[in-house]
């Protein structure tokens, strides 16, 4: 059977079997859905198994358990490894919804639910390009699953879970639908993810807060000297000025810029959509390539003082700041933070004290377009939506993309089918269900084509 008429004949089902996942509130931030959690892990091993895998267990971690499934072709053919997740994010604020979030509603050829894009729906494009592809007898290769309950919180228990079951989780190349796509008449394929280093700066001056008419103009200021501080970390020409912080920055290849060059971009659309009249980064890159390639360095939190009503004249004790980096594919983030702390601390007049206090971190991620995955992908998103996708890289981080690759030793082909109007995080979320169905044909169509 074709796929798509086996799409259109089971479309139902599908669409019910997603939605009994989604009735089940699985937020993992909050404590008092930990039942809920273990309902949907459950729910999701009864799906694989009906989907055609041979075996699926709940396995725990130090958190929310995983899901882990497999179906195994032969010993001497390759394995893909599929990630997903079942964890979602809280449904607040309710009275923005226009349906209830946790009982799916279809409207305008959408279904809206919390979870319906991120990470649920995707997840069962993968499963039932999977069951079709078993059902018709086509599957050439072995296939794993594992489907964890901790993204929304930054995964804290996969590390050490991938640790402990690297030769379980052991595949040729690893597949994860939970990104998006430049837009749904413009297919795309994340290539290059940003790492990321935050830290928090304190700053200390006088013992106590000081009367600043008393003190004022004797005594350094701490808000004064952080702001001083944070203002040489990035130089005339937006360039980042923290000693060998280029030193492993690799130059994007010619021809990934001239892609990037040729997605269809608005200037002016993009600075009136967030209000600003201009926009301002390193010099000799466009802001594409500024918030996807190159890195950058941003103050997230500045405090210290009195901010609350009225006026209080006083010369603050201690100033703070959380600052962040994004950071490019061969960037090390241990290294980045030790670069930044010490740099600080070398800026650091002796009228003040300084203590910077890494908070997190984690590596970026870059997928080679010659990669037989990548190709694969490509074909599949052809076959689907009738025209090449563009590879693209984003400026986000995934930490546990670079996990995969630093632990396990293999690539991730991130072939996501997410669109910005798909409003994942907040109120009325919801996935077109056109783009379902042409994300299960792709992911057929790569499962057809990876080991060609």
């Amino acid at each position: 059977m074709e796929i798509q008429d086996y799409i259109r004949a089971n479309e139902p089902r599908f669409l019910e079997e997603l939605s009994s996942l989604i009735r089940i509130p699985s937020i993992s931030a909050q404590s008092c859905h930990k039942e809920d959690m273990l309902a949907c892990a459950e729910r999701w091993k009864q799906l694989l198994l009906e989907a055609g895998a041979d075996k699926a267990m709940i396995m725990p971690s130090k958190g929310h358990p995983l899901v882990y499934a497999e179906k195994h072709v032969s010993d001497e053919v390759p394995t893909v490894l599929i990630y997903a997740h079942y964890d979602v994010m809280p449904p607040d604020p309710l009275e923005l919804w226009k349906s209830q979030p946790f009982e799916p509603e279809v409207r305008d050829g959408h279904l809206f639910a919390r979870g319906a894009d991120d990470d649920k729906g995707q997840a069962m494009i993968q499963v039932k390009a999977f069951e079709y592809i078993v059902h018709e007898g086509l599957l050439r290769h072995n296939v794993k699953f594992i489907f964890e309950g901790e993204e929304e919180i930054g995964s804290p228990s996969l590390n050490a879970f991938l640790q402990e079951h690297k030769e379980l989780l052991k595949a040729d190349v690893i597949l994860v639908s939970d990104t998006s796509m430049l837009g749904a008449d413009l297919p795309s394929l994340t290539t290059g993810l940003r790492g990321l280093a935050y830290w928090e700066i304190e700053v200390t001056g006088p013992n106590r807060d000081l009367h600043s008419g008393h003190f004022g103009g004797a005594v350094a200021n701490p808000i004064n000297t952080l702001c001083d501080l944070l203002s040489k970390v990035i130089d005339e020409n937006g360039r980042i000025t923290i000693p060998h912080f280029y030193d492993d920055v690799e130059d994007v290849p010619a021809a990934e810029r001239e892609m990037i060059a040729n997605i269809p971009f608005d200037e002016e659309k993009y600075k009136q959509a967030i209000g600003v009249k201009a926009l301002k980064g390193e010099q000799g890159y466009s802001t594409l390539e500024r918030n996807s390639c190159r890195p950058s360095f941003d103050v997230c939190g500045i405090w210290g003082g009195y901010i609350g009503e009225g006026a209080k004249t006083v010369l603050p004790s201690k100033a703070y700041a959380k600052v962040s980096c994004r950071l490019v594919p061969h960037q090390q983030h241990q290294t980045i933070s030790r670069l930044f702390v010490d740099y600080m601390k070398a800026l650091a007049p002796d009228y003040v004290q300084v203590k910077v206090t890494p908070i997190s971190s984690g590596a970026g991620y870059v997928c080679p377009l010659s990669h037989p995955a990548y190709q694969a992908a490509e074909k599949g998103f052809t076959k689907a939506f009738g025209k090449k996708p563009l590879a693209v890289r984003r400026g986000g981080s995934i930490p546990i993309i670079s996990d995969f690759e630093q632990i396990l030793g293999v690539k991730t082909i991130l072939m996501g089918f997410g669109l910005e109007s798909d409003a994942i995080h907040s109120p009325n979320e919801n996935i077109s269900l056109d783009i379902f169905r042409k994300g299960i044909v792709a992911v057929a169509e790569f499962h057809k084509e990876v080991w060609k």
